[in-house]
């Protein structure tokens, strides 16, 4: 019997392992903005907690140099809070980049495969055919053999 092989297998078995590097990349790249975010709540989180400092520190005893350190740390910690900002929102668009790459890449590879079965499907038609042929002819022979013997 005759065995299917798809004349295009290399190219599918590179856009299987192309697919599989960018689902890699894209995980990295969604690790990253996760490792960003946190960033970002662990710095409003202590913002937060000079600004409790801050109140605190506003009500009984006045230490005027202790408040003042307190809202220079709430201004740094503004700053870096924008920074951090900046840094999730690049690594957001680096998750959609890989994203797009990885949907494109998806498709492709998806592509050749319906391909493939396209190409299994006219094999299983061709072989289908042969077979249907060879049992014509078998039955011809047969038939013609009977008669030839009858005479």
């Amino acid at each position: 019997m005759a065995k299917f092989r798809y004349r295009m297998q290399n190219i599918l078995d590179i856009k299987e392992k192309i697919e599989s590097q960018e689902k890699i990349a894209y995980s990295q790249a969604n690790l990253a903005l996760q490792e960003e975010q946190s960033k970002l709540t662990d710095l409003m989180i202590r913002r937060a907690g000079y600004e409790r400092t801050l109140k605190e520190k506003s009500v009984g005893d006045l230490d005027f140099k202790e408040i003042h350190r307190t809202k220079e740390a709430i201004e740094v910690m503004k700053v870096l809070i924008r920074d951090q900002m900046i840094n999730v929102h690049v690594a957001e668009k680096k998750v959609e980049e890989v994203r797009q790459r990885l949907d494109a890449v998806m498709k492709d590879r998806k592509t050749h495969e319906n391909l493939k079965e396209k190409a299994f499907e006219e094999f299983k038609q061709e072989l289908n055919a042969e077979e249907n042929k060879i049992t014509d002819e078998l039955v011809s022979y047969t038939y013609h053999a009977n008669e030839d013997g009858e005479e």
